[in-house]
């Protein structure tokens, strides 16, 4: 994609400039033209993907490439694209009720088919992929951004020892607030995304480890009434080998300027064996006349970190797991900083703090110090969102938010959806509308979209995808699905003419399905004339495939699975201590709800297969309102 160079226009400028551009366009092109689309012929062997999607909204708005796949006749007539995204609505699904659905094909025509992202993906990765831009980083950008980063980090870290802790009015517990939230508007300043975008999201902390709702785990609180809850804090433990296995024997926790927060030593509850010295820096005298346990830890901790507080760290989980604490909103700098080798390696904090902050940590023989460890994950993060996502990843990308892309080319945009994904992506300029279901959606869309002042707007129907991940999660109904699945496979060996898996389809998901060709009438009923409205489903029932996947794995290695429970270990700490490669990170649920499948592994593998293929085809429909 190209630069924009556009200037932003300024509010004020902006309805005066729009309505001489549309007078301009239509003394050209007459009062009678129209914009429109034409799907050009697809060669054999091509495919739609998610970034073409995106180009089509970059080529209309902005100054994006021409797209290979659509030709858009008078495009200088189209004052606003509208993008919805629905997922879970697979080609296979659309085919077989076209007739529940045929408000999409007479607003849009017929769809085009999208290659979405691997079933095993994230939905956020395919938010992501339509919602960011990106573009390759000129090769001194990466080292002037680390060079301004070397001369001023001594100056921004300034490191004090004290205990930061402010009692807000009306509360009798502290809380970090007022003029002195370490968080100041200085580095919140021309950020390309918003902090919340490098937190985990509910998958990676599942990938990660990161234990949730857990029997003798306490989670954070929300900040009581009129507190000012510190908004990032990082933080890291040690841990001392005990006849129990690791407990806490240090935390620390420090602000974004480095000043540390909370720094105490920990009285494991039970007998010491190996105090791990060369790596937790913890001695035995250090420890002597320490009467400090883990619920006082634990009750400082909640104090300081609340549920609203984004925590930071380096493989955050073990910290957490010592500390038997949850803990939802979290920057971990092993996951930010991508290792080469792709996401089942870790880069160590010392190799990053080495390569990106240029010094050296944890080099003495006395071990670890967490404080320095806390700083530096701390320095690192807030690097890295100075920088952008891709900063530090070979080849040097950076990524734009498309709102953003919009903005620089004097393009106002309005951004309609869950309040997780509104913080990641709406930009500076945009107007963001949080909303809690489907309906409320189509209400602030149908508004926004009649507003003259505003170029794009998104949107998500997200009530179909909620209902197959319901389906998917009741066992009985998953196990009742995948007979139905088996014999249908079965009965289509019979006939040469059958291809894929059809299931019947509930009077429920019909009735979603009916909701959402009503809306969608609805959303179009109210664009204004030559306004394009693009549908982008990016992907079918991947839930089912999830738990399916992992249901195979069980069943592929129950003697492991068997041997896991059994052993002592498992018995003391339960399923959480294990960590199960992806895709699979649902299966540590399943341990712990005991939920078994009597169908071999190979029927579960070719169901998989099938619905796998089935998921990863989505759709595209693209029409402009006449």
């Amino acid at each position: 994609m190209r630069s924009p160079k556009h200037k932003t226009h300024t509010p004020s400028s902006k309805p005066e400039n729009a309505t001489t551009a549309s007078s301009t366009f239509f003394d050209i092109y007459g009062p009678q033209a129209k914009a429109d689309v034409v799907f050009k012929t697809p060669d054999a062997d091509s495919t739609l993907n998610l970034q073409d999607v995106q180009g089509l909204v970059t080529w209309v708005l902005a100054e994006g490439f021409m797209p290979s796949w659509v030709f858009i006749k008078n495009k200088p007539l189209i004052p606003k694209v509208v993008m919805l995204y629905v997922p879970g609505l697979d080609a296979a699904l659309y085919m077989s009720q076209s007739k529940i659905l045929s408000g999409l094909k007479e607003v849009c025509g017929n769809p085009r088919a999208v290659l979405a992202l691997s079933c095993v993906s994230d939905r956020m990765q395919t938010i992501d992929a339509l919602l960011t831009c990106k573009t390759k980083r000129k090769r001194n950008e990466v080292d002037s951004a680390l060079k301004k980063h070397d001369q001023t980090s001594e100056q921004e870290y300034a490191c004090g020892e004290g205990i930061a802790e402010i009692a807000c009015p009306g509360s009798q517990r502290p809380c970090s607030g007022g003029s002195n939230n370490p968080l100041s508007m200085e580095v919140l300043k021309d950020l390309p995304f918003p902090i919340t975008y490098y937190t985990l999201t509910a998958k990676e902390l599942e990938d990660n480890g990161y234990c949730h709702d857990q029997p003798g785990f306490i989670s954070t609180l929300s900040a009581p009434s009129g507190c000012c809850p510190y908004e990032i804090l990082a933080l890291d433990c040690e841990m001392c080998v005990t006849s129990e296995g690791f407990e806490l024997t240090r935390i620390s926790l420090v602000d974004v300027k480095g000043q540390v927060v909370l720094d105490k030593l920990v009285k494991p509850s039970n007998s010491i064996t190996d105090y791990n010295t060369r790596y937790s820096g913890i001695t035995r005298e250090m420890l002597n006349g320490v009467t400090t346990g883990l619920k006082d830890v634990q009750e400082d901790f909640l104090k300081l970190v609340y549920k609203e507080t984004i925590l930071v760290g380096h493989s955050l989980e073990n910290d957490l797991l010592a500390l038997k604490i949850s803990h939802d909103l979290v920057i971990d700098t092993a996951v930010l900083y991508k290792h080469p080798r792709g996401a089942s390696y870790k880069t160590a904090l010392r190799v990053l703090t080495r390569r990106f902050l240029s010094r050296e940590i944890q080099d003495s023989r006395n071990g670890h110090d967490s404080i320095e460890d806390a700083r530096a994950a701390m320095e690192l993060a807030m690097l890295k969102i100075k920088q952008g996502p891709e900063f530090g990843s070979p080849p040097s990308f950076m990524r734009k938010k498309l709102l953003t892309v919009l903005n620089d080319c004097g393009k106002t945009s309005s951004f309609i959806d869950d309040i997780s994904i509104v913080k990641r992506y709406t930009s500076v300029s945009s107007h963001a509308f949080p909303v809690a279901s489907d309906d409320e959606a189509l209400s602030k869309a149908k508004k926004e979209v009649k507003n003259d002042k505003v170029h794009f707007v998104w949107t998500q129907f997200s009530e179909l995808n909620s209902y197959f991940k319901k389906q998917a999660d009741d066992t009985d109904k998953l196990n009742t699905r995948l007979a139905e699945m088996l014999s249908l496979l079965t009965c289509n060996k019979k006939s040469t003419t059958s291809k894929g898996i059809k299931f019947s389809v509930t009077s429920e998901l019909k009735d979603i399905l009916t909701r959402i060709d009503t809306r969608i009438r609805s959303l179009y009923h109210e664009l204004p004339t030559n306004a394009m409205l693009i549908i982008c489903t990016g992907h079918g029932d991947t839930a089912i495939v999830h738990n399916l996947t992992c249901l195979s794995y069980l069943t592929r290695s129950r003697t492991l699975v068997n041997e896991f429970i059994s052993c002592p270990k498992f018995r003391r700490k339960g399923v959480e201590e294990f960590s199960f490669p992806d895709p699979y990170y649902g299966l540590r649920k399943m341990l712990k709800e005991q939920i078994e499948t009597t169908v071999s592994r190979e029927k579960l593998v070719k169901v998989l297969e099938e619905l796998q293929a089935q998921a990863e085809v989505a759709l595209c429909f693209v029409g402009v309102k006449h």
